[in-house]
C-alpha cells in the first residue's frame, strides 16, 4: 500500500462520507414527504400475494416486458446495480490495496464470471437504453414520442454512471489480469482476460479505475440526493415499495373498480360525511393518499403510458406521464409549507398556521406552491382541458412499469372539481340531471325500457316477483333499452338466448342507471344513489338465491364491470358475465351451432372495459369465428388496444381539440380493410359508428362498411335465413334489399387506416 494509494483511497472515503450522508438525508426527507398523504390501510397485506406479485415483477421483468425490445436491456441494467452493488463496494478495499478482493467468493470462478457478465451487460444495457431515448426523441418525431416531456439531461446522466460503473467493473477487472494480480479461466473473463492481454501491467491502474468506479457512484447518491424529483434515479429504490403497495394484493393492475372515495383512511360516508372535516376528492397536493405521493414520487418519466394515451395520441394536452410529474413537483415544492403545518380550508383561508408571522422560515416558493390551485386555467398546477380529456380506458396503467395509478389520481380531482367545486364540462350538467331524475343518461322514461322487444316474434320475460327457474338475469343497460344502435345488440342477445333455451328474465322498468359515467365523471354522490337503489333491487330479486347463483348477463361493457366490481363494495354480490362470454360458452355446449357462415371480412375492436379493466380478451374473438367470418386483427388490440373515445364520461362530452379519439380508431379498423368492424359494447358501437360515418361522408371508406355487435354476427350465422331462387341461368347473389348482415359486402381493397407509431415512440 503506497502513498498514491492511501491518498487515493483516503479521497475516496471522503467523498463517500459526504455523498452517503446526502443521500441518507434525502432518503429522510423523502419519508417524510410522502408520509403528509392521506393515510391508506387497504395497502397493508396480505404480505405473502404482495411479496410474490413484488419479486415476480422486478426479477422477471413482467411489467417491463411490455415493451419487448426494452424490458431485456433494462433487466440488465437492474441487475446491474443490485448485484453490481457488491462489486461496487469492493472498490473501497481495490483503491487502498490493488490486490484485494471479496473473502471467500473473490476467487470464485462463479464470482469472476458474474461480474463479468454484470459489468458486460450493464454496459451494454445502459447504451442500449440512451440508444433508444435518443432514436426516439421527441424532436425527431414530436408528439408521437413517448419521451416528450421526459427530463433528458436527467435520464442521460443516470445511464453514463450505468455505463461508467459497467466500464469500472470491467475495467479494475482487466488491470488486475495485465498486472498479474489474478490469472481466471477464460470462461469466467472472456472480455476482461484478451483485454488485460494488451493492457499494462501497472497496479496504479488498478486503484484508479477502482476510484473512478467508486466516484461515479459517489456522484449519483449526491446529486439524487440533493433531488428528490428525479424519479428516473429514485425509481430504483421507490419502485420496490411502491409495486410493493399497489392496489390489488393479487398482482393485479389498478383497473375495474375505481378506488372507493376515501377520508382519513376510510370509504367515505356520505350520510356522515362533512365537508369541513372529511376530504372528497382531490382538490389539494395533500389529500392524494401517501400511496399518491409514492406514485409522484416513483415516475421514471419513461413515457409508456403517454404512448398508449389516447387523448395524447389525438392532439390532446393530457399526458398521464406529465399529470403524475406535474403532482410531483407541485407536492415536493410545496412539502415545507405542509411539513411546518400548513394548512388551508375549502375557501382558501389559512387554518394551519397561525401567530403574528405564521410563515417565518418557511421558503417563499413553498408558499407560492401553497397557493396555487390544484386544477385550474389560471396557473393551476393541472389544467381543466388535462383533467376532462381522460377517457379512463386504462391504457396508462395497464403499461407502466411500476404501477402507478394514474386513472384513480384522475378522477379523485373530478370528484372535488364536481361535488365541492361545481366545476366542470357543462355538457354533463344534463346528463347528471337525467340520471337523478330519470335513471339514465338520455333522460328517457322508464316506462319505455322494454321498447326494444315490442316487435320480436317470441316473449321477452319480464322479472313479476318470482325468479322461478330463470338461470340469468338479462341486465339491459340504458343504452341497449333507449339507443337505436344498441337495440340491436340487446334484440340480438335475447334471441340467441331464446335459441338456446337459457332461462333468463329482465327488470324492464325497474332496471336503472348502473352510475358507471356518475362515478367516472367524479359524481360519487350520485354514483352512491343510483348504485345502492340498484342493489336494493337486484337483491330483492335474487333473495332466495344463494351468493354464488345469481347470475346476471350484460351487454354492455361498463354495466359489466360496474355491477360485477364496484357493486360488492355496496352489498351486492353477483356472478357476472358478458355476452360474450355467456354466447361463447353457449357454442362450445352446441346450444348455438352456427349453420351459415357468413363471408366477410372482420375485424375486432376490444372495448376498453371489457378488455383492460377485466381481461375479456378471447371470448369476442371466438365468436367472431365461429361466425364464419374472416378475422383481420388491428395493430393496437388486446391491452393495447385504442380505446373509442366514450369512457371516462367522455360520451356525453363534447371532443373539441385534435383529431376525434373515435375517428382516429376508425382509421385504423379501416386500415386492415374490412366489411364490418365488430365490437362488445353500445358505447363503442355508437362512437365507431360516428367514425365510419365521418370517413363515409370524407370518401375515406366504403358505404358497404358498418359497425355490429358481435352477437349479430353470430345471430347471423345461427339463424338461417330464407334467400329468393336465383332466375334461371343466373348465379345465386346477395340481394340488393337483402339484411346487410346476410350479405357478402366487398371489402376495400386498399387500407385506409392511419400510420401508426412503432411501440417505442
Amino acid at each position: 500500500m503506497g502513498a498514491l494509494q492511501i491518498t487515493l483511497g483516503v479521497v475516496g472515503v471522503a467523498v463517500s462520507i459526504v455523498a452517503w450522508i446526502m443521500f441518507g438525508t434525502g432518503v429522510y426527507r423523502m419519508v417524510r414527504i410522502i408520509r403528509l398523504g392521506q393515510p391508506d390501510a387497504t395497502r397493508n397485506g396480505p404480505f405473502g400475494p404482495r411479496i410474490t406479485t413484488l419479486i415476480k415483477e422486478f426479477a422477471a421483468h413482467t411489467r417491463m416486458n411490455k415493451f419487448r425490445h426494452v424490458g431485456p436491456w433494462h433487466w440488465l441494467v437492474m441487475w446491474g446495480f443490485l448485484i453490481g452493488s457488491l462489486s461496487w463496494f469492493e472498490a473501497y478495499g481495490e483503491t487502498f490495496d490493488p490486490h484485494f478482493h471479496w473473502p471467500i467468493i473473490g476467487n470464485w470462478s462463479i464470482w469472476l464470471l458474474l461480474t463479468e457478465l454484470l459489468g458486460l451487460g450493464t454496459v451494454l444495457g445502459g447504451l442500449a437504453l440512451a440508444l433508444i431515448r435518443q432514436r426516439n426523441h421527441p424532436r425527431r418525431a414530436d408528439r408521437q414520442s413517448r419521451f416528450a416531456g421526459s427530463n433528458f439531461k436527467q435520464a442521460y446522466f443516470v445511464e453514463a454512471v450505468v455505463i461508467v460503473e459497467g466500464l469500472g467493473i470491467l475495467g479494475v477487472k482487466a488491470f488486475k489480469i495485465s498486472s498479474g494480480i489474478e490469472d481466471p479461466a477464460l470462461w469466467t473473463s472472456f472480455v476482461t482476460k484478451p483485454l488485460g492481454e494488451i493492457l499494462p501491467a501497472s497496479t496504479v491502474a488498478v486503484t484508479i479505475t477502482a476510484l473512478v468506479k467508486l466516484l461515479s457512484g459517489m456522484i449519483w447518491l449526491y446529486v439524487v440526493g440533493r433531488t428528490l424529483t428525479m424519479g428516473v434515479a429514485w425509481h430504483r429504490f421507490s419502485a420496490f415499495f411502491n409495486i410493493y403497495f399497489k392496489r390489488e394484493d393479487d398482482g393485479g393492475t389498478a383497473l375495474g373498480a375505481l378506488k372507493p372515495m376515501m377520508s382519513g383512511g376510510k370509504p367515505l360516508d356520505f350520510e356522515e360525511a362533512d365537508p369541513e372535516k372529511d376530504v372528497f376528492g382531490a382538490g389539494q397536493v395533500e389529500d392524494f393518499s401517501w400511496k399518491g405521493w409514492l406514485d409522484f414520487s416513483t415516475c421514471t418519466e419513461c413515457g409508456r403510458c403517454q404512448s398508449q394515451c389516447p387523448a395524447w395520441n389525438t392532439g390532446k394536452p393530457l399526458s398521464p406521464k406529465l399529470v403524475i410529474t406535474q403532482l410531483r413537483d407541485h407536492a415536493y415544492a410545496k412539502a415545507p409549507y405542509l411539513l411546518a403545518g400548513g394548512k388551508k380550508d375549502v375557501t382558501g383561508e389559512e387554518v394551519g398556521l397561525t401567530g403574528d408571522n405564521p410563515y417565518a422560515g418557511i421558503d417563499v416558493l413553498a408558499l407560492a406552491e401553497a397557493d396555487r390551485a390544484l386544477v385550474g386555467d389560471d396557473g393551476g398546477v393541472i389544467d381543466p382541458d388535462v383533467l376532462w380529456s381522460c377517457t379512463t380506458c386504462g391504457a396508462c396503467v395497464e403499461q407502466c412499469p411500476v404501477d402507478i395509478e394514474h386513472v384513480d389520481h384522475i378522477v379523485d380531482m373530478r370528484r372535488y372539481q364536481v361535488m365541492i367545486e361545481s366545476n366542470f364540462p357543462t355538457e354533463l350538467n344534463g346528463m347528471f340531471k337525467n340520471l337523478e331524475n330519470k335513471g339514465n343518461p338520455w333522460g328517457q322514461n322508464a316506462k319505455d325500457r322494454m321498447a326494444w322487444a315490442d316487435d320480436l316474434d317470441f316473449e321477452v320475460p319480464v322479472f313479476d316477483g318470482e325468479l322461478g327457474d330463470t338461470e340469468y338475469l338479462f341486465w339491459v343497460g340504458c343504452a341497449g333499452a333507449f339507443e337505436d344502435r344498441a337495440k340491436k345488440t340487446t334484440r340480438a342477445v335475447a334471441e340467441l338466448l331464446h335459441i338456446a333455451g337459457v332461462k333468463y328474465t329482465v327488470l324492464g322498468p325497474e332496471e336503472s342507471c348502473t352510475g358507471d359515467p356518475a362515478r367516472r365523471a367524479g359524481n360519487e354522490f350520485l354514483f352512491q344513489m343510483l348504485a345502492q337503489q340498484n342493489v336494493e333491487v337486484l337483491n330483492s330479486v335474487f333473495e332466495d338465491r344463494e351468493p354464488g347463483n345469481r347470475k346476471i348477463v350484460a351487454t354492455c361493457a361498463h354495466c359489466f364491470n360496474t355491477l360485477a366490481n364496484e357493486y360488492p363494495d355496496l352489498g351486492g354480490q353477483f356472478e357476472v358475465v358478458h355476452h360474450t362470454q355467456l354466447l361463447n360458452r353457449l357454442v362450445r355446449e352446441k346450444r348455438l351451432v352456427p349453420v351459415a357462415p357468413i363471408a366477410d371480412d372482420v375485424t375486432y375492436h376490444d372495448p376498453c372495459y371489457l378488455g383492460r379493466h377485466n381481461k375479456v380478451y378471447e371470448a369476442p374473438r371466438e365468436l367472431v369465428g365461429a361466425s364464419g367470418a374472416q378475422f383481420r386483427e388491428m395493430p393496437r388490440h388486446g391491452d393495447r388496444s385504442m380505446c373509442c373515445g366514450a369512457g371516462g364520461a367522455r360520451m356525453w362530452m363534447e371532443e373539441k381539440i385534435g383529431k376525434r379519439i373515435n375517428v382516429e380508431r376508425v382509421d385504423e379498423a379501416l386500415g386492415t380493410a374490412p366489411s364490418k368492424i365488430a365490437t362488445g359494447c353500445p358505447f363503442c358501437r355508437v362512437m365507431l359508428t360516428d367514425g365510419v360515418t365521418a370517413r363515409q361522408n370524407d370518401g375515406k371508406a366504403s358505404e358497404k362498411v358498418e359497425v355490429v355487435d358481435v352477437s349479430q354476427l353470430l345471430l347471423s350465422a345461427v339463424k338461417r335465413r330464407p334467400q329468393p331462387e336465383p332466375a334461371p341461368g343466373t348465379e345465386s347473389l346477395p340481394a340488393t334489399e337483402s339484411d346487410p348482415l346476410e350479405a357478402d359486402a366487398a371489402t376495400d381493397k386498399v387500407p385506409t387506416g392511419t400510420s401508426l407509431p412503432t411501440e417505442d415512440k
